[in-house]
């Protein structure tokens, strides 16, 4: 499975007075069982992008393949596109309309045209995924909590059984204890579904934490695409376009340049705890 951009451009408004070049020659693969970030600080083309990555906007130029078909070809569906590659907006949570949690849910499946028994057991599952238990089942979506509503329409798009989850700022309002959740949550369903996640973030120690891919967006272009930690090297570059590196990173960094050698490359508080206990225990011996 991948999804592939050649040479994708994006313009709104093009040829009007409002024009604006969203990206430009964007190349791009999402292969199977990915977990990528894509950052890059507001204007980017980051939300561009995903719009593009399940057919929401349609590129300008160039060309976008799933599975080898190119999605622009007459008789492609694009209803199949949106069911595989599964997009859910910053805030999800406005997405609820339905009366019922289980119908909300439900809704994507029904529209694909799907069998009664399919839906239910599709919906039944997403929510379980979600930790949405049956005793909201017959609730009013709007009737649930923050978190609730968030994991509900989450598990509306799971419902549709996508290969790629593209999530647009996924953790936009949710206090420390609620984004960890929700990427747990994430990381589980990448593991056990083994799909693709694609997730945009402004939280460099969520990307450091959780990606195994990054890739970093800079006036419509891709500008870095590679692990984390390798991404996270080129500190002055990415302070250049207004993004910066995961705290302890940062301090790691600061320690080397101060001459104490460790590795400096940490991405988290515990990568970075054993590497300064095992600089410690080195200079003790010596």
């Amino acid at each position: 499975m991948s999804l592939i951009l050649q040479n994708v451009s994006f313009t709104y408004d093009r040829g009007g007075s409002n024009e604006k070049q969203a990206l430009t020659n964007i190349d791009l693969e999402i292969g199977s069982q990915e977990f990528t970030a894509i950052v890059g600080h507001t204007g980017s083309g980051k939300s561009t992008l995903m719009q593009l990555l399940n057919g929401l906007e349609k590129a300008t130029e160039g060309k976008i393949y799933f599975h080898g078909r190119d999605i622009y070809e007459k008789g492609f569906s694009m209803k199949e596109l949106r069911s595989k590659v599964g997009l859910v907006f910053q805030y999800p949570e406005h997405q609820l309309f339905e009366s019922t949690v289980l119908k909300d849910v439900a809704f994507g499946p029904r529209n694909m045209g799907w069998e009664n028994l399919q839906i239910e057991l599709n919906a039944f599952q997403a929510l379980k995924e979600v930790g949405i238990g049956e005793e909201l089942f017959d609730s009013s979506p709007l009737a649930l909590s923050g978190g609730q509503k968030r994991r509900v329409a989450l598990a509306g798009v799971l419902a549709m059984q996508p290969e790629i989850l593209v999530l647009d700022e996924p953790m936009a309002g949710l206090d420390p204890a609620g984004r960890q959740d929700i990427f747990q949550m994430l990381s589980r369903l990448h593991q056990e579904r083994n799909i693709s996640i694609l997730f945009a973030s402004h939280s460099m120690d969520d990307v450091a934490e959780y990606a195994k891919r990054m890739i970093v967006m800079h006036e419509g272009k891709i500008v870095l695409d590679g692990p984390p930690r390798k991404i996270f090297r080129y500190e002055k570059e990415l302070k250049q376009i207004g993004l910066d590196i995961p705290s302890v990173t940062k301090v790691m960094h600061r320690l080397r340049d101060r001459g104490i050698e460790i590795d400096d490359s940490c991405l988290t508080v515990q990568e970075s705890a054993a590497e300064i206990v095992q600089w410690y225990r080195k200079g003790a011996i010596e």
